[in-house]
């Protein structure tokens, strides 16, 4: 079965970094869009950030400039480098994957589109 697998969180002050990755395994991971969401209580699930198959990335407005999303086909696994921390930054980060084609631009940013989902990381940010 399909398994997303993210790791990476943790509690960083503000002004710092982290990196998240997501390990998938159970699909053909060259042919998924990958996308990063976040999370706080009582509040809807929103993106971050999104790649395709092809490389192509997209990013919310308010990570635009301190977020970096990349993939590695070869070891199936997608990372979010995320610098100038935020204390607004804290939330439990989901990884997700969509079905495209490979090679494409497709990128979705809605969370309606995406088709499986991993358990999620807690990220904290101090100020």
């Amino acid at each position: 079965q399909v398994q997303l697998v993210e790791s990476g969180g943790g509690l960083v002050q503000a002004g710092g970094s982290l990196r998240l990755s997501c390990a998938a395994s159970g699909l053909t991971f060259s042919n998924y869009a990958m996308g990063w969401f976040r999370q706080v209580p009582g509040k809807e699930r929103e993106f971050v950030a999104a790649i395709s198959s092809g490389g192509t990335p997209a990013y919310a407005d308010s990570v635009k400039g301190r977020f970096t999303i990349s993939r590695d086909n070869a070891k199936n696994t997608v990372y979010l480098q995320m610098n100038s921390l935020k204390p607004e930054d804290t939330a439990v980060y989901y990884c997700a994957a969509a079905l495209g084609y490979s090679g494409s631009y497709y990128r979705p940013i809605s969370r309606h589109q995406y088709d499986y989902w991993g358990q999620g990381t807690q990220v904290t940010v101090s100020s």
